[in-house]
């Protein structure tokens, strides 16, 4: 085919044309809204400087918090080897001494557990010195948040409304309980974060932010001390009630052994006349009672132990590594942050209005 035969390479325009044009109408579109800006730059600073002074204002006023942060490891022990084998024979007495334990808690469930509310409550019913005088931390947190200010004007809860330290959560009243649970849930979402220090590991971390130092210590510290009485009470329960059940089977079988062995005694005191054999058969009747309760003695004393071992290998550690101490990390929004921040904030405040001025009236100008 010649030259003059081939269609024109211009009436067959390439994509790439197309987006030439789009990007250039982009640019254009850009650099219209740059002089636009531009020309209402007076007003976007001043923006700008009002709002970096309400920033200062912000961080000037705004009263700091405090971070108490508390590390542990969960480290769990469980029966193996020997004493396996050991516990099978307590079994021939009807008793279960436990096995190899399997876990009733992993990282994850200690970690939604200290965000209960049971545990959570448990740890504001502890006490904490405040002006003099012992409270409670749920008092603690009343007086912190200012809260008998804002229920005033609410009928429903008692002026003189408190929680003392100690106190059962069961015994808690209907006004108490409600307020108990918002207290949770207000803790749950901006006092406390829970996390692993590291996702392949077992260490934990708690840390509650607060704007008292000495109440977010001892509620940190509290709350894991609640979480770890509980953990460990649940997973060594089984256990315990063995040791428990065993000890007292023991005790019943140690009197009515030394009953026997003390009848026996009397029985041959007795015996006036031995050339008579039935005189003697309340004697044999005793000691072998008392060989029989001997017999069953021995094996309970070494089920006992036994039971004993099987409660301490499946008795979990939780061992706490960093403690807060006083004075807390102290977190507050620097002035010369806040006049910063304030004032990036204010000038974009005001280029968004500009922008949606501007393309309001560009709509009603084309309809």
């Amino acid at each position: 085919m010649s030259e003059e035969q081939k269609p024109p390479i211009q009436n067959v325009p390439p994509h790439w044309q197309e987006d030439e044009i789009s990007l250039k109408e982009l640019i254009l579109k850009l650099q219209e809204w740059y002089r636009y800006l531009r020309s209402k730059w007076r007003i976007i600073l001043l923006s700008g400087v009002v709002g970096a002074l309400l920033g200062l204002a912000y961080a000037w006023t705004k009263k700091p918090k405090y971070e108490a942060k508390l590390t542990f490891a969960l480290e769990e022990k469980s029966s193996s080897g020997l004493l396996s084998s050991y516990a099978g024979l307590a079994s021939q007495l009807g008793f279960d001494v436990g096995g190899i334990s399997s876990g009733v808690f992993s990282e994850d469930n200690i970690m939604d557990l200290m965000q209960s509310r049971l545990m959570i409550t448990q740890a504001l019913l502890d006490s904490i010195p405040r002006n003099g005088k012992i409270i409670s931390l749920a008092d603690d947190y009343i007086r912190m948040n200012k809260l008998r200010e804002a229920w005033k004007k609410n009928k429903d809860i008692p002026p003189h409304l408190s929680f003392p330290a100690g106190a059962n959560p069961d015994s808690l009243s209907h006004v108490q309980d409600s307020l108990m649970g918002k207290f949770c849930e207000a803790i749950v979402k901006n006092y406390l974060d829970i996390e692993k220090t590291n996702k392949n590991g077992s260490i934990i971390a708690v840390t509650c932010t607060a704007p008292d130092e000495l109440f977010a210590k001892t509620f940190t510290e509290s709350l894991v001390k609640h979480v770890s009485l509980f953990y460990i009470q649940t997973k060594t329960k089984r256990a315990a009630s063995n040791v428990a059940i065993l000890q007292d089977r023991l005790d019943s079988v140690r009197q009515a052994y030394h009953a026997a062995l003390y009848g026996t005694a009397v029985s041959t005191d007795q015996n006036l006349n031995p050339a008579r054999a039935v005189v003697n058969v309340p004697t044999i009747s005793k000691q072998t009672q008392a060989q029989i309760l001997g017999a069953e003695y021995a094996e309970l004393v070494k089920n006992l132990e036994i039971a004993k071992m099987t409660l301490l290998q499946e008795t979990p550690l939780i061992q706490v590594i960093d403690k807060p101490i006083l004075p807390l990390k102290e977190k507050k929004l620097g002035k010369l942050k806040g006049l910063v921040l304030g004032g990036i904030i204010g000038g974009l405040i005001c280029c968004f209005f500009f922008f949606l001025r501007k393309t309001y009236y560009e709509i009603m100008i084309n309809e």
